[in-house]
Parts: structure tokens; C-alpha cells; sequence
């Protein structure tokens, strides 16, 4: 039985969708400000905030669009819009470094836990590739590397917390480096209060979500387009506005390592997508109901990764249009990942 939704007009369906794009985009800027705030009062700095809380939230529309489509028998949706989501996410961090004048961001916003996350991020991302590839197995229609992919993202979370505490390896301080420093305490109200205000934002990201999803299906069917199409440029673009709206504010409100580890953390946790489709996914193994179009995305998405992680790890202080070398390849990796999608 169709939704509500899909009994819509295409121009009413579109119009929805663009809608709760809106609303998402909107609500980041809120998002980043209020992270910021619950990084400083609760003192756990901003990379773990940013790769944990703006991440997760952030990721709430991506994380309905990807299990409503599995659930509903659309695998590649499900896929497609998790992978695309990250590629997506990776070309915002270009748009950030953009916004920030004084030096290529991936120098300024140095940090030992962002390279950690991304290198956690590189983890997730060969795990569909691996499982693509591997034997079709399954125990209740969940393939085992769905649950590996969870605790692998938890132990890394906890390295990650030991990280901050304790930090074995540090980046060296220049002058244009801007150091993760606690504000002084603001007049925003209780702890209580702002996260209220948190748990608001988040709920009304998630509502949006779930318009995203459910038109986004509607737009697959009635358009002819293909899913992974669907997923990488439609659905995925529209529910990540939340991380370039909330990187770039970041950015603007100097909290430099938080826009960073906004994106890689909510990265992170759009890889975990893929397992919660497998999940929500009752026809068997997810990895294997996907087409040569999401494996392209993964290994693409892959290399994007890892391109961002020289990025951080080279630290150029300036470049052409004030990104690094590795910026401008992020873009023009993903330019050709849409291109190669649409004409086949």
C-alpha cells in the first residue's frame, strides 16, 4: 500500500523534499552552536563531541532514509544514499576549508583524534567491499560483518576517548594552528536546558528525515531514475545539508577541530548505515542484494578517505582558492563519481 506521500503529485513529492531539506540545513546552524556549548561545559573537548554528538545527529536523516529503503525492498537506495552521504560529506569539508581565510583548514584544525577517526571511518568503509566479495552468509538474514562493523565502532570510540586524555602523539603547533581550548562558561542557561535545546534540534532533523526518505522512494519509482542515482545525488546531498551547514558555522564561530571532526565523526557513523540496513533488510545479506554501482561508490568513497587523511597528515598551510592539493582532488574525485553514476 503506497504512502501518503508517494499518492502525491511528482511536483508536491518534490516540493516536500526540498522542504525538509531546508529544515535540515537550518536546524545545523542551531546544531553548531549547541554542540559547540555542550563541548565546553561538559569538557569533553570538541573532537569528541563533534565526532559523537553533531556526528550521530546529524546523521539522523541519513539513518532513516538508509533502513526505511532497506525495509521497504530497496537495498540500493539504502546503500547508495549511506556511501554518498560520506562522499558527499567529505566534498562539505572542502566547502569549510573554503570559508576559513587564514589557513588550509586540514593545517589549522590538527588533531591526533580526527586522524584516529578517520582512519576508523577507512575501517568501515572496506567492510561492505569485503563482504560484497566474501561467501553469502547469513544468520537470521544479518551477515556476521554487520555486527563486527559495531564493535569495531565502539572500541575505536573508547581509543578515541583515552586519545584525549592521554595523547601519545601530538601535531606541532604553528601559528596558524587553533588549539581545542574550553570557553569560559556563557549566560545559555543549565546544562539541563541546553540539552533539551539538543534533543529539540535533533528530533525536528530526524522528522525532516523521514520526509527525505519517504519522498526520495517516491521520486525513484515515478522518475525512472536509477536508486544509486537516487541515493548519491538526491537523497544523500538533501540529508547531509546538516553537516555543511553545521561545518561551515563551526568554522565561523572558530571552533575549528569541531567542523572537522563534525564531518569525519558523522562519517564515521553513516558507515554504520550499511550494517543498519542489513539489519532492516529481511530478504538475506544486504552486501549481496547491491549492484556494481554501490561497490564503485564504496571503493570511491574509499579512496576519498584516504586522500582526506593525507590531507590531515601533510598539513599544507595554503593552496589554489585557499584549499590544499588534496581538496581539490576530493572534488574532483567526487565530481567523476556523479558523472560515472549518471551515464550508467
Amino acid at each position: 500500500m503506497p504512502s501518503l506521500i508517494e499518492s502525491l503529485p511528482l511536483p508536491w513529492i518534490f516540493m516536500l523534499f526540498v522542504l525538509s531539506g531546508a529544515v535540515i540545513a537550518v536546524m545545523g546552524t542551531w546544531l553548531a552552536g549547541l554542540v559547540d556549548q555542550l563541548a565546553d561545559r561538559t569538557r569533553l573537548g570538541e573532537a569528541i563531541t563533534g565526532g559523537i554528538l553533531l556526528g550521530a545527529t546529524t546523521s539522523l536523516p541519513d539513518i532513516i532514509v538508509s533502513v526505511s529503503a532497506a525495509a521497504t525492498g530497496y537495498p540500493e537506495i539504502a546503500v547508495s544514499n549511506a556511501l554518498g552521504g560520506i562522499a558527499a560529506q567529505t566534498v562539505f569539508l572542502v566547502a569549510a576549508d573554503l570559508s576559513y581565510r587564514q589557513a588550509n583548514l586540514e593545517h589549522a584544525a590538527a588533531s591526533a583524534t580526527n586522524m584516529l577517526s578517520a582512519t576508523l571511518l577507512l575501517l568501515l568503509l572496506a567492510f561492505p567491499l569485503v563482504a560484497a566479495t566474501a561467501p553469502e552468509w547469513h544468520l537470521a538474514a544479518i551477515h556476521p560483518v554487520t555486527p563486527l562493523a559495531f564493535l569495531v565502532y565502539i572500541g575505536f570510540q573508547r581509543m578515541l576517548a583515552r586519545e584525549r586524555d592521554r595523547p601519545a602523539w601530538q601535531p606541532s603547533q604553528t601559528a596558524e594552528t587553533v588549539t581545542d581550548r574550553p570557553e569560559a562558561r556563557s549566560d545559555q542557561g543549565t546544562l539541563r536546558f541546553l540539552w533539551l535545546r539538543f534533543g529539540i534540534a535533533a528530533a525536528t532533523v530526524a522528522s525532516a528525515g523521514f520526509v527525505i526518505a519517504e519522498s526520495g522512494i517516491a521520486l525513484a519509482d515515478r522518475t525512472g531514475l536509477s536508486e544509486s542515482l537516487i541515493g548519491v545525488v538526491f537523497t544523500s546531498l538533501t540529508t547531509s545539508a546538516a553537516e555543511l551547514v553545521t561545518s561551515i558555522a563551526a568554522v565561523r564561530r572558530g571552533a575549528l577541530t569541531l567542523a572537522v571532526s563534525g564531518i569525519i565523526g558523522g562519517n564515521a557513523f553513516d558507515a554504520l548505515l550499511v550494517p543498519m540496513s542489513d539489519i532492516a533488510y529481511r530478504e538475506g545479506s544486504i552486501y549481496h542484494a547491491i549492484t556494481r554501482e554501490s561497490m564503485f561508490l564504496a571503493a570511491a568513497t574509499l579512496t576519498m578517505t584516504i586522500i582526506l587523511l593525507m590531507g590531515l597528515l601533510r598539513r599544507e598551510k595554503s593552496g589554489i582558492a585557499n584549499i590544499g592539493f588534496e581538496g581539490g582532488l576530493v572534488l574532483a574525485l567526487y565530481v567523476g563519481l556523479v558523472t560515472i553514476l549518471y551515464f550508467t
